[in-house]
C-alpha cells in the first residue's frame, strides 16, 4: 500500500469485536450494561466517601479518586463503541483517535498509581501505626495525586505527540474496538522504532516501578502480620487490604493477560477480547469488591441512600 502522510488521513475504521450483524445487539446490550454499572457503581463510591465524614480517611480518598478515575477511563471508550454499534458505522476521526489515545494513557497509568497509594497506605497503616497521620496526613495525599496527575499528563503527552510523527495508510483498519497506542504503532507504515522504545521505556519506569512498589510494601505487610501472635488480630489487619489486593491482582493479571495475549497470539480479535477485561470489566467490578467486602461503605452507603443493608 502506497504510504500517506499522517496530516492526510482524516479517519480510521474501528473494526470492534465481531464484524457479525447478528451479534450487534448483543455486544450493544452487554457493553451498555456494563457501562452502566461503571458509572452508577463508582459514583456511588465517591457519593458514600465524600457524604460521610467517618470515611475521610487516606484510604478512602484514594478509593474516591480510584473511582474517579476508572469512571474516565471506561467513558473514554465504551459510548464511542456504543455510538458506532447504534449508527452501523465503524468511522473515528484522526483527532478522535488521537485524543482516545491520550486519554487512555493518562486514566490507565492513573489507576496504576493510585494502586500504588493505597498500597503505601496500608504499608504505613499496619507496619508504622504510630506515625500513620503524620506521614499520611491530607495535605500529603493531595500531593500525592496532584504529582501523579502531572506525571500522567506530560507522559501521555508525550506518547501522543510520538504518535502524530508516525505515517499511515490510505486506508487504516484498527482490529480493535477503541484506539489503543500499540494498536496504532502496530499499522503505521513508517519507522516505529522510537514510538516503541517510548513504551518499553515508559512501561519499565512507572508500571513497573509502581509494581515493585506494591510487592515491596505487601512484603512488609506479610512480614508484619505474620508477627502478630494473636489469630484475631492477624485477621484484623488482613481484612483491611483484602478487598486492594483483589483490586491490584485483577488489574495487573488482565493487563498482563492483554500483552501475553498479543505476545503468543496472532489472532488480533483475542487481544480485543482481552482487553475488555481491564478497560471495562475491572473498572465495573471495583466497586463491587470494595462494597460487598467493607463495613465502612455499607453503613455510609445506608446513610446516604437510606436503604437497608445486609
Amino acid at each position: 500500500m502506497k504510504p500517506a502522510n499522517d496530516t492526510q488521513i482524516s479517519e480510521f475504521l474501528l473494526l470492534g469485536l465481531s464484524e457479525e450483524p447478528e451479534l450487534q445487539p448483543l455486544i450493544f446490550g452487554f457493553f451498555l450494561s456494563m457501562y452502566l454499572i461503571t458509572v452508577f457503581g463508582n459514583l456511588l463510591i465517591i457519593l458514600a466517601v465524600s457524604s460521610d465524614s467517618h470515611l475521610h480517611t487516606p484510604m478512602y480518598f484514594f478509593l474516591a479518586n480510584l473511582s474517579f478515575v476508572d469512571i474516565c477511563f471506561t467513558s473514554t471508550t465504551v459510548p464511542k463503541m456504543l455510538w458506532n454499534i447504534q449508527t452501523q458505522s465503524k468511522v473515528i476521526t484522526y483527532a478522535g483517535c488521537i485524543t482516545q489515545i491520550y486519554f487512555l494513557i493518562v486514566f490507565a497509568v492513573l489507576d496504576v498509581f493510585l494502586l500504588s497509594m493505597m498500597a503505601y497506605d496500608r504499608y504505613v497503616a499496619i507496619c508504622h501505626p504510630l506515625q500513620y497521620t503524620v506521614i499520611m496526613n491530607p495535605r500529603i495525599c493531595g500531593l500525592l495525586v496532584l504529582v501523579s496527575w502531572i506525571i500522567c499528563v506530560l507522559q501521555s503527552m508525550l506518547q501522543t505527540s510520538m504518535v502524530l510523527r508516525l505515517s499511515f495508510c490510505a486506508v487504516v483498519e484498527i482490529p480493535h474496538f477503541s484506539c489503543e497506542l500499540n494498536q496504532m504503532i502496530q499499522v503505521a507504515c513508517s519507522d516505529t522504532f522510537l514510538n516503541n522504545l517510548m513504551v518499553y521505556f515508559a512501561a519499565v519506569l512507572l508500571v513497573g516501578g509502581s509494581l515493585a512498589g506494591i510487592l515491596y510494601s505487601y512484603s512488609r505487610i506479610v512480614s508484619s502480620i505474620l508477627g502478630i501472635s494473636s489469630a484475631q488480630g492477624k485477621y484484623k489487619a488482613f481484612s483491611t487490604c483484602a478487598s486492594h489486593i483483589s483490586i491490584v491482582c485483577l488489574f495487573f493479571c488482565t493487563s498482563l493477560g492483554v500483552y501475553l495475549s498479543s505476545a503468543v497470539s496472532q489472532s488480533s480479535h483475542s487481544t480485543a477480547v482481552a482487553s475488555v477485561m481491564y478497560t471495562v470489566v475491572t473498572p465495573m467490578l471495583n466497586p463491587f469488591i470494595y462494597s460487598l467486602r467493607n463495613k465502612d461503605i455499607k453503613r455510609a452507603l445506608k446513610r446516604t441512600l437510606e436503604i437497608p443493608v445486609m
